[in-house]
């Protein structure tokens, strides 16, 4: 996949000391969550991100040439009750996360990974917590089966007022003049 690389980013590449970093924004239905692999707080596109120092992992990213699907996971380690409560009672699945590189010495940050929280998992102690979660990109699903269908029955269990495909069975022998004169 190809990407635009900032020139600042490219920059601090260059340089004999490279400080690189990863920034994930977890999209919560109360607030996003913004985190990255540093110390403090780092703004990134205007958003505050709050550093975990090494408290958080990023494992299973890949570069595809092909639009096959990958899996990243993320893991928090040392959190605090708050945040694990946060995981226990927000609803996650299928909310949009991203993942970023970025660069000390560079104001700018380039997307590596994009796609949706699948499933987490937490594990607790008793002093501390760890939560890892899978994230998986958007190709994941053309792999799913789609159990829905094209009926009338299908689009009413969803939306019940919904006649649309009421007429579906009028129209499938019917003749449609589109773009000509009738004979």
């Amino acid at each position: 996949m190809s990407r635009n690389v900032p020139s600042d980013i490219l920059t601090a590449l260059s340089q004999p000391e490279v400080f690189p970093f990863y920034a994930v924004e977890f999209d919560f239905d109360t607030e996003p969550l913004r985190f990255w692999t540093g110390y403090g707080d780092r703004t990134i596109e205007t958003n505050t991100y709050t550093g975990t120092g090494n408290l958080m992992s990023i494992g299973g990213l890949e570069e595809a040439a092909d639009m096959s699907a990958k899996a990243a996971t993320i893991t928090l380690s040392g959190i605090p009750p708050e945040l694990v409560s946060l995981a226990l009672t927000e609803p996650y699945q299928n909310r949009a996360c991203r993942i970023l590189f970025g660069v000390d010495g560079s104001s700018a940050a380039v997307e590596v990974f994009a796609g949706t929280m699948d499933t987490m998992k937490i594990e607790d102690s008793g002093e501390t917590s760890t939560i890892s979660l899978k994230v998986e990109s958007k190709w994941v699903r053309l792999d799913r089966v789609n159990m829905r269908r094209y009926t009338s029955e299908s689009q009413k269990s969803r939306h019940s007022n919904d006649t649309f495909f009421d007429w579906v069975a009028d129209l499938q022998d019917r003749e449609i003049v589109w773009g000509r004169k009738e004979a």
